[in-house]
């Protein structure tokens, strides 16, 4: 397999020229994710309020805030982890969404088992699951390490791996939580490109494109990967917004004052 081109996930008139594209081509899709007026409390912590959004088919938005912004609850209650205490929620399928950590779970067995497992529990045969899971180790480009235990990859080699973890399952929507937190800049650099991948290919015949919903710190991250941006602030959206009005200061001042404090880093 050839390496990744480093050019895909460079930010340019081409490729948000695309990505609007893809975006007018997704508003007349129904909503795959919409939550209305959902609130979490967690005891006496209210950690979401009143949030209503909607996330159609192809997109991928990303989730920005300060930490403790609700960040990760949202993609927990998105991913069906935790139920909304208040408010309605409408998602795909557990079966049909795919969740990666900061810190991914690996099984205590080799790269290649650590994804034919998971399909193996979903109902695949044994000979199908191990065909599927080289083909997935193959599109991260790790098939040399197949037989390698999983535990004894690097971080971002462990990422690689949760990343066609989540591929093979071919799900309709991809959750991730700060998935480059932990990394060094090249291991952000080859799931940066991973990610791009996933969302931007044509969808295979018959199949739904690829949904991404994620959160990060990383703003230059934000830019590269998202179509749309949503921050959060002690559990409120606040804005929403295509990613290159997000990133127009005047624009973004309009609609949050908040969220461009957090842009200039003056907000506490």
């Amino acid at each position: 397999m050839n390496a990744p081109d480093a050019s895909l996930i460079l930010p340019g008139a081409a490729l948000r020229a695309a990505a609007r594209h893809a975006q007018a081509s997704a508003v007349d899709a129904p909503p795959l994710i919409a939550l209305h007026d959902v609130g979490m409390r967690f005891g006496a912590v209210q950690a979401l309020q009143g949030v209503t959004l909607q996330v159609r088919a192809g997109e991928s938005v990303a989730l920005i805030g300060g930490n403790g912004c609700g960040k990760s609850t949202l993609l927990r209650v998105v991913h069906g982890l935790v139920a909304p205490t208040d408010g309605q929620l409408q998602a795909p399928p557990r079966a049909a969404q795919a969740m990666l950590f900061q810190r991914p779970w690996m099984l205590r067995t080799t790269v290649a088992r650590n994804i034919a497992i998971g399909l193996w529990l979903r109902g695949a045969r044994w000979t199908d699951a191990s065909a599927r899971a080289m083909q997935a180790l193959e599109r991260v480009q790790l098939a040399p390490l197949a037989g390698r235990g999983a535990r004894g990859l690097s971080g971002g080699q462990q990422q690689r791996l949760a990343l066609a973890r989540a591929w093979a399952q071919r799900p309709r929507l991809l959750l991730l939580d700060e998935p480059t937190a932990s990394l060094d800049p090249h291991a952000k650099h080859e799931v940066e490109t991973l990610m791009h991948e996933f969302t931007h290919a044509p969808a295979a015949a018959g199949q739904p494109p690829l949904t991404m919903l994620f959160a990060s710190h990383n703003l230059g991250q934000v830019k590269r990967l998202a179509r749309r941006v949503v921050y959060l602030e002690q559990g409120r959206v606040l804005a929403d917004l295509p990613v290159d009005d997000f990133f127009d200061r005047e624009r973004l001042r309009a609609v949050s004052p908040q969220a461009d404090l957090f842009l200039k880093g003056e907000l506490l």
